[in-house]
């Protein structure tokens, strides 16, 4: 996925988001007269079943996290390895550090033989002048995407992420747990997926209307990382100062 590519994507995902929303608002309206009915079966859906629906979203909303910032790394990756443009002393010296780090599997577990098979691999790159090749940032996450998680991973390949006043303020408020929106999805996410808490447990005294407030607070917070890792790339920061093409910004 290329730069251009990363807004698209975000609209295409968060689209489901929004549209699983307008099903809980709906279902929460028709909750008002009774006990919601399936046209047709007239079968009832249950105060239960809407807490479990209602807990799904903490779940959609981490995916959409986690994907938007394996996505915006990606995308970084990509652009240092672009039609073979860019030797590897030309990225920025966070960026390099990644590329060594992948080529030499300087964190990986190896043998001492595999180790030096490695350690050869890169020095005949090196000495050769190649491009930069193909190389995976291990951003990690595992689970902890939240907005000082981002901030870190941006920082450790030298992108800036710096976040308007009222979406910082608006990621930050305190929703529940002590925790603003996006720290919030990621300790409620996490509890479902280890199972220390229950679906109808984790959506108890919560409303449509908070899980809306969330949505678009995350929602906000993530269109303006996509633009702060677009304008990395488009303005080529992720290469040295004195080695971006006319037009790239410092």
């Amino acid at each position: 996925m290329n730069a251009s590519d990363l807004l698209p994507f975000f609209e295409e995902r968060y689209g489901e988001v929004d549209a699983y929303l307008n099903l809980l608002e709906e279902m929460e309206k028709a909750a008002q007269s009774g006990a919601p009915r399936l046209e047709g079966s007239g079968y009832k859906i249950t105060a239960l079943q809407q807490k479990i629906l209602y807990s799904s979203l903490y779940l959609q909303l981490y995916n959409l996290v986690e994907a938007t910032v394996s996505r915006c790394v990606g995308a970084i990756t990509r652009a240092a390895t672009a039609a073979d443009q860019w030797q590897p002393h030309q990225l920025n010296e966070e960026l390099q550090r990644e590329w060594v780090r992948s080529m030499a599997r300087t964190h990986t577990e190896l043998s001492p033989d595999n180790r030096l098979k490695f350690a050869m691999q890169l020095s005949d790159h090196i000495v050769q002048q190649l491009p930069v090749s193909e190389f995976i940032v291990e951003a990690g996450g595992g689970g902890n995407w939240d907005d000082e998680a981002i901030y870190s991973i941006g920082k450790r390949l030298g992108c800036v992420i710096s976040i308007t006043p009222p979406t910082r303020q608006a990621v930050k408020a305190k929703l529940r747990d002590g925790a603003g929106p996006l720290k919030l999805v990621k300790i409620r996410r996490n509890a479902l997926a280890h199972g220390s808490v229950s679906f109808v447990d984790c959506a108890d005294g919560v409303a449509v209307i908070e899980l809306r407030q969330m949505a678009e607070s995350v929602e906000g917070y993530l269109r303006e990382v996509i633009h702060c890792f677009i304008r990395y790339i488009e303005t080529y920061n992720f290469l040295r100062l004195d080695c971006r093409p006319s037009g790239g910004a410092p």
